[in-house]
């Protein structure tokens, strides 16, 4: 048993807004199968896919706290003229530049049209083949905590632990990369980015929420009532909620 990254959820407004901005960042799709819309590869809604982590922007009534969130993603580019050029095409799409501070660094901080940072990193050999989302980065405390939990919770293989970083990767080598990262910032309001998991096929929901307790996640309570998909926090406080299998 074991759960996996399907979906980064980004709360925000105006969903479909938002929605368009990231399929157009990132040449993807949106899809508006019901009240969010889902932003994943060309070619038609495959879900879960097989690959690539999608978004899933759902609408919420507040605003962004103005803090930083502790869940972003950073986008992959090939070159150094072709980071400008992306930097360059995401500013014309409504994207914003940010100070979050990084200091002199060669990635590009940017905000999307809610204030949800991103990262446009400079190229880099280890994401060559992860397609336009180089990886899935987190804030925290205690990267080798973040290991162990995360290292039992989910069937993506640790690929490098430090007292810097902990980095994950599916065992199939593919799609995009997590990284817990150590900032040290502590956790102020509720997530506005966070991630979706899924358990395997043939595997039972409420075994495997169960399991991740066990390992030391805690339920949350966001008023969600009465939802097909289960609520939790890891050991620092990062939301995230295991969903479904699809029927």
């Amino acid at each position: 048993m074991a759960v996996r990254p399907v979906m980064v959820n980004v709360k925000a407004l105006d969903h479909a807004a938002v929605g368009r901005f990231w399929a157009q960042a990132l040449g993807w799709s949106a899809y508006s199968p019901g009240e969010t819309t889902y932003v994943g590869p060309p070619g038609g809604l495959v879900w879960p896919d097989p690959v690539a982590v999608g978004i899933d922007v759902v609408p919420v009534p507040e605003r962004r706290a103005p803090v930083k969130n502790r869940v972003h993603l950073d986008l992959a580019s090939t070159s150094a003229a072709h980071q400008a050029e992306l930097v360059a095409r995401l500013r014309a799409l409504g994207a914003t530049p940010v100070d979050v501070g990084q200091g002199d660094v060669p990635w590009t901080v940017l905000a999307d049209p809610e204030g949800n940072e991103f990262c446009v990193l400079e190229s880099r050999e280890v994401y060559r083949d992860t397609g336009p989302v180089a990886a899935v980065v987190v804030d925290c405390a205690d990267p080798r905590a973040m290991a162990r939990f995360w290292g039992e919770a989910l069937d993506w293989t640790l690929r490098e632990v430090t007292d810097d970083s902990a980095v994950f990767r599916s065992a199939k080598d593919v799609g995009p990369y997590l990284e817990f990262i150590r900032t040290g910032d502590a956790r102020t309001v509720p997530d506005r980015v966070h991630l979706d998991l899924l358990p395997g096929p043939g595997d039972d929901l409420p075994a495997e929420v169960a399991r991740l307790r066990a390992l030391g996640a805690t339920d949350l309570d966001v008023g969600q009532g009465d939802v097909p998909w289960t609520c939790l926090t890891d050991p620092e406080g990062h939301e995230f909620c295991v969903l479904a299998p699809p029927a």
